[in-house]
């Protein structure tokens, strides 16, 4: 690992001088193991499928072939045509593959132009107008904004004729995103004469199937590291983990009321540093985000990011790569690929919905060698979830101790906050929903029971003011739960103008009444679905009575069979009409019948 990650860049590859100087003026002086093992290859035309620990630089590996492989093209590439192609699953990762290749573009040294297409920054008409106008030879961006770029734009689809390369970057959680289709339409408009490189943190089965439909006799680069001088009794037999050497990944147990304190203890201890939080679910991010930021905003910078916010993604992922210190607030479209500059602390409140991502959130800290470190709140419950980890993604995690000498009730805060404000009350409550519903789906549904949630503790941590009606505890019995003594109905709005809404609503509903409740039509029609059900009975009790009336015994099979012979021998004229007549016996009746 040492020899390999002290080799320097132009000791591997010989590329063009200005893209060496490029890379020296971004700070990278010694190449990592996974550009060690992939550049040579790619650059040599074949086709790659890489594996690497998030965070060992697998972007380089691919973007310095591909300008190689351009460069090669000078004055043969024109305007119009697309000599390469890099499809990532998020619109943050895509942003971030285009301002590494923006680096590297001169128009001198490396006359090429890049575009950008990803969702959340315009109409798609603005982007297909901009490359009729202006063109392009590099396209970065996520595969349903390329997809409909690719069947509403003739000339771009005239353009990747010519294309030369085409990378998968995040491979795996392309196909976990559900873009099966999508990529099977890329590639339709795509020449099959091109190289290609998949590139991931994990290699799973739809990946392999990918890497055989879509590659020509592929390299498989798999880069591990090994941790060395740390007593994991978990670890394989090679020492071989997933996760970034220089990461220290620990865990901490509490119960689920004391869960939110827990956290909010960490982290007020934590000012200077930077911190990536993770929650399971949106409506998380939102409540217990904004519940943070009103609760420390004197002291942090906090901001919130997940997959329902559109437009201000792109802005809120470049506000905080700038920041030196704060917390971002995020859910798992945060957890693929992401450069963030010096993040301190991966913290992860909810476990992620599947084991990879695991790996892949921690793997926002300690990249490229640096230090950083992780840690995952588990209930009491939950504790074999760490073993499961060392041995599935063989991370190994060490046991974090908390300090519980504050006394500083965060919990008893975040009623007061949905006390005070209505809008409050009713984001803690979809969180609440949201997160038993992801838990009722987790994938290690064997570790992550719903029937050890302690839902009365859960609603404390939460800091709600009542349990909401849901199908999951309508049949369980809530207890650990104290109900603060407020009149819920009477709880207001801040923003004045819902609280407006609200008291015309109120007023409504008091001069016109309670309206009746919506009944569907299926409960409505029990009777009625009972009688359609004995008219189905009828019907296939007549048309087994019909098939039992038209069963034959033997003879009749017989004679039956000898009477179409004879109707074939008539058809082909092997016998006459009057030495048919004379063959027929008293069913002849019944046999013209049949002719």
């Amino acid at each position: 690992f040492t020899k390999m990650s002290n080799t320097t860049w132009s000791s591997v590859c010989d590329l063009h001088d200005h893209i060496l100087s490029t890379i020296s003026r971004l700070g990278f002086k010694n190449m990592t193991p996974v550009q060690v093992a992939t550049i040579p290859v790619f650059m040599k035309n074949k086709d790659v499928c890489v594996e690497a620990v998030t965070g060992s630089g697998k972007t380089l590996a691919f973007v310095i072939p591909m300008l190689e492989m351009l460069m090669q093209c000078v004055g043969t590439l024109k305007k119009h045509q697309v000599g390469a192609v890099i499809v990532s699953p998020t619109r943050e990762l895509a942003s971030q593959i285009h301002e590494v290749i923006e680096e590297f573009l001169d128009d001198q040294h490396c006359p090429f132009t890049s575009t950008l297409l990803i969702g959340g920054t315009g109409d798609i008409e603005n982007d297909t107008n901009d490359f009729v106008e202006n063109g392009s030879n590099i396209i970065v961006g996520t595969p349903g904004r390329i997809s409909f770029a690719l069947e509403k734009c003739l000339m771009l689809r005239s353009g990747v004729r010519s294309l030369e390369v085409l990378i998968l970057d995040e491979a795996d959680r392309l196909l976990d995103l559900g873009f099966h289709r999508t990529l099977t339409t890329i590639l339709g408009y795509l020449p099959k004469q091109r190289r290609t490189g998949l590139f991931s943190a994990t290699q799973t089965t739809e990946v392999v199937q990918l890497m055989k439909a879509g590659m020509r006799n592929p390299v498989k680069i798999s880069v591990k590291e090994k941790k060395q001088d740390l007593e994991f009794a978990s670890l394989d037999q090679s020492g071989v983990t997933k996760t970034p050497s220089s990461l220290q990944n620990r865990y901490t147990t509490c119960r689920a009321c004391e869960k939110f304190n827990s956290l909010m203890n960490f982290v007020t201890k934590k000012k200077d540093e930077k911190i990536l939080l993770f929650f399971s679910t949106c409506a998380c991010v939102e409540y217990f985000g904004r519940a943070i930021k009103d609760l420390l905003s004197n002291d942090f910078n906090i901001l919130l990011l997940h997959g329902k916010i559109k437009k201000k993604r792109l802005e809120i992922f470049s506000k905080f790569r700038k920041l030196d210190r704060g917390i971002l607030v995020c859910t798992d479209v945060m957890a693929r690929g992401v450069d963030i500059p010096d993040v301190d602390w991966v913290l992860q409140f909810d476990p992620p919905s599947n084991a990879s991502a695991f790996v892949h959130r921690c793997g926002r800290t300690a990249r490229v060698g640096r230090q950083g470190n992780a840690l995952i709140f588990l209930l009491e419950s939950e504790t074999s979830y760490v073993d499961f980890i060392e041995i599935n993604q063989k991370a190994p995690m060490l046991e974090y101790q908390m300090d519980e000498s504050s006394t500083i009730q965060w919990s008893s805060k975040l009623q007061e906050l949905s006390i005070k404000d209505r809008a409050a009350m009713e984001r803690g409550l979809r969180a609440f929903v949201s997160f038993i519903q992801s838990y009722a789906k987790h994938e290690c549904n064997l570790i992550f029971r719903i029937k050890d949630l302690s839902f009365g503790e859960l609603a404390t941590s939460f800091g709600l003011l009542r349990i909401p009606k849901m199908p999951e505890i309508k049949l369980k019995a809530v207890t650990d739960f104290v109900a603060p003594v407020v009149d819920i109905d009477a709880i207001k709005y801040k923003d004045k103008a819902r609280e407006k809404q609200r008291k015309l609503a109120l007023k409504k509903k008091a001069t016109e009444g309670e309206k009746p409740k919506f009944v569907s039509e299926k409960k409505k029609a029990w009777s009625g679905l009972k009688e359609k059900k004995e008219l189905r009975r009828v019907k296939k009790e007549k048309r087994r009575m019909k098939k039992e009336k038209m069963t034959f015994d033997d003879d009749e099979l017989e004679e039956l069979r000898k009477d179409a012979q004879l109707v074939k021998k008539l058809k082909r004229k092997e016998i006459t009409k009057a030495e048919y007549n004379e063959s027929m016996d008293a069913a002849e009746g019944s046999l013209n019948k049949v002719l």
